[in-house]
């Protein structure tokens, strides 16, 4: 299934799971470093930690948000 036919939550499950995968490639080894930058502070990983901080932030806040309360002066609104 290609983009155009994928939800909103599709997508975001899709950069999720590709940015697990980045950080399991990317998990220092024994000495501290990156095993394919071979570097201690891998840039990479730390894309793909933002990259899971702002999903898990955009979905928490989708479901913090209250119903809107119906306006009663506008028709149709009214519960």
């Amino acid at each position: 299934m290609t983009a155009p036919f994928l939800s909103l939550a599709q997508i975001r499950n899709r950069l999720i799971l590709t940015a697990r995968w980045v950080l399991r490639e990317h998990r220092p080894g024994p000495d501290g470093r990156c095993p394919i930058c071979r570097r201690s502070g891998c840039t990479v990983a730390t894309a793909a930690r933002n990259v899971i901080d702002a999903a898990e932030e955009v979905q928490q806040r989708s479901t913090a948000t209250q119903p809107a309360t119906p306006d009663r002066d506008i028709p149709g609104q009214t519960g």
